[in-house]
């Protein structure tokens, strides 16, 4: 495996120009003189990557799963995140963007860009563009190599940088879009987790095993545990660990009124490594205590 950590040697090694800025790069690959390298072995980087390609036959792994490319595919990847392609051929259009990490270092974007959830799926769901959001995108990228390509002074970073998230904004809104959309295909990326999560305590994996983690789960549903967190956050409002809260709280409800059960015991069979835990989150998912509920039932 290939590592880099210049932008520059980058560029060389997909024999694409020098670019502008060291630590910030810029690829038109509607230009005539850009090259395509068709395949690669794998790769990583120092940089965030953000390429809009129009991918007409080939293979791409991103980490170890293979990408789902469609028309106007937006793709993003993190430093470090193991990128390789294989017998790719691209039509002459899109763009690829190259921000190390140190080029970020002393403004916001350097903290708020971690807190975009794409940059961390390991799985084939690329952001596949409406025809109207592929104008929109493209036409940030044209402003945005605009100031790149002029007079550099002392706002051209903070402009750039300005132009990159909302990029990045505009990115999370049309993710939010997809995930949406795409719930039929999916078969409802929810409903797939309760299953899930179900068939995990019908067949005795809880007694065994404890709680089921976010990352066991994703792994079963051939997702990302960001991309589940994200897709179920878009699709019913909850992040995947207040679904299983959710679950865990249901549970609970049941362990409390078998006899001779306690609220820590309860806790403890659910996973919980501290039972003051267990009860602030039921008081809060519930309305009351963990002891109120079962005082309340059981003298019904």
């Amino acid at each position: 495996m290939e590592h880099f950590n210049s932008i520059q040697e980058f560029h060389k090694y997909m024999s694409w120009p020098p670019p502008e800025h060291p630590m910030f790069g810029l690829v038109s690959l509607a230009s005539a003189d850009i090259p395509h390298r068709g395949s690669s072995q794998p790769i990583t980087t120092d940089f965030y990557i953000i390429s809009l390609k129009y991918v007409i036959s080939g293979k791409m792994a991103y980490g170890r799963t293979s990408i789902d490319f469609t028309r106007g595919s937006l793709l993003f990847y993190a430093p470090r995140q193991t990128i390789q392609w294989e017998d790719v051929a691209l039509e002459k259009i899109g763009f690829v963007i190259n921000i190390h990490e140190d080029y970020l270092r002393g403004h916001a974007l350097a903290e708020k860009i971690k807190s975009y959830g794409f940059f961390s799926y390991t799985v084939n769901e690329a952001l596949h563009l409406s025809p109207k959001e592929e104008t929109i995108v493209t036409a940030l990228y044209n402003n945005l190599a605009a100031e790149y390509n002029s007079h550099q002074d002392e706002h051209s970073k903070e402009i750039v940088l300005a132009l990159l998230e909302t990029l990045l904004k505009y990115a999370e809104r049309f993710y939010k879009r997809q995930f949406i959309g795409r719930q039929e295909l999916q078969r409802g990326l929810g409903q797939r987790f309760k299953e899930t999560l179900a068939q995990y305590f019908a067949t005795g994996k809880f007694n065994d095993l404890g709680t089921p983690s976010i990352d066991w789960i994703a792994k079963e549903l051939a997702v990302s545990p960001r991309y589940l967190s994200d897709s179920l956050k878009a699709e019913s409002g909850k992040t995947a660990i207040e679904h299983i809260h959710l679950y865990l709280i249901d549970e609970a409800k049941n362990l409390l009124l078998e006899p001779g059960t306690t609220v820590a015991s309860v806790a403890y069979q659910l996973g919980f490594e501290y039972p003051q835990y267990f009860s602030r989150l039921f008081k809060k998912k519930v309305g009351v205590s963990p002891a109120e509920f079962r005082n309340h039932h059981m003298l019904q």
